[in-house]
């Protein structure tokens, strides 16, 4: 017997209802069972990835040595980065192409422009040595700690290597910061960039208008009482194999860009950007770190005090400009994105 219209509605209807609820239960159960299964997924590929990573490193330090040079560096930086994000590899093949080439391409501009940075104006060796006198009664501390401390090329001490592992950081502590960031904060990469580029860039300035020569160098003319160059003293009794390549970067390096200390600079930098995002704990390392650096740099002859001190205040300006501006550009965003969510 037919059924008229209204009744095969009906009965379309009853059968929709019927078939829609087996729809609802298969679904989501394909799809949850798909998610443990990408996470595991993933969880292989982050680990498979840092493990080859690792194992590669390994053996290129036992072959090669340590990666000393910033491009070496950065190309063990860049590979790691693709080890923490194998689940990703078009964010980070942009990641190198769009901002990790330029970073590293303009701190390397730097350096051969730092290198030249003397040739417009006199070095100043009296003015630093008289900052410290005026803060320290007379005395220059790196001449006094060495007095202290330093016992003699053939009587390396504990705290000489604890001091020239705080020195060596600095080789490799702004990259390794900037790639953690890239790979668990991104939102904050580009402001660690731009205080990083802003720290470089005031300091060369000052390269170019005030030339000073560290306390190694004031020694050895003659205008300062004994305060040797330990770095690569205490480098050679560490590490004997690598004591020629510390020659050769000495020698790279501008012997009279010692004001401020970019050195220091950095390592509180440092500090000051990670201090909001880490638990206390972390707070304790982040306050020793630059201070310790500081010390070093004194006791190895390779800053005065005023030029720590100088490097310190950089990197302050540094880290507030760069946050007003870019606190200043998020909020201006944000209010446009807002004055757009409510537009009828």
């Amino acid at each position: 017997m037919g059924l008229n219209p209204a009744a095969r509605g009906t009965q379309s209807a009853a059968m929709a209802v019927a078939v829609t609820p087996a729809r609802t239960q298969t679904v989501p159960s394909t799809a949850a069972e798909a998610r443990p299964r990408r996470r595991r997924n993933r969880f292989l590929q982050h680990w498979i990835g840092v493990g080859v990573y690792v194992a590669l490193l390994v053996f290129w330090v036992v072959a090669k040595g340590l990666p000393l040079s910033r491009t070496n560096i950065a190309f063990w930086l860049i590979l790691g980065m693709l080890a923490f994000t194998l689940h990703d590899v078009r964010r980070w093949i942009e990641g190198v192409m769009l901002e990790w080439l330029p970073f590293i391409a303009f701190l390397l501009l730097y350096d051969v422009a730092r290198s030249y940075a003397n040739l417009l104006m006199s070095t100043n060796v009296a003015l630093p040595i008289d900052g410290d006198r005026l803060l320290f009664g007379g005395h220059v501390p790196s001449v006094w700690l060495q007095q202290q401390l330093w016992h003699g090329a053939g009587d390396v001490r504990w705290y000489d290597y604890a001091a020239w592992g705080v020195y060596m950081t600095y080789f490799f502590g702004t990259l390794v910061v900037a790639a953690g960031i890239w790979i668990f904060a991104y939102q904050r990469f580009r402001r660690f960039v731009a205080m990083v580029a802003f720290l470089s860039v005031t300091g060369f300035a000052t390269y170019v208008v005030f030339p000073a020569a560290p306390p190694w160098y004031a020694s050895s003319h003659g205008q300062l009482g004994p305060a040797h160059r330990l770095t690569g003293v205490v480098w050679a009794n560490a590490l004997p194999s690598f004591s020629a390549i510390v020659e050769h970067g000495q020698a790279l390096a501008n012997p009279v860009a010692a004001m401020p200390s970019l050195h220091a600079g950095f390592t509180l930098l440092i500090a000051l950007f990670l201090w909001k995002s880490v638990r206390w704990w972390w707070r304790i390392p982040l306050v020793a770190y630059p201070v310790l650096m500081g010390f070093t740099l004194v006791y190895f002859g390779e800053h005065y005090v005023v030029d720590v001190l100088a490097g310190w205040a950089y990197a302050v300006v540094a880290y507030l400009v760069v946050e007003s501006l870019a606190n200043r550009r998020a909020t201006r965003k944000a209010a446009s994105s807002a004055l757009v969510a409510i537009e009828p």
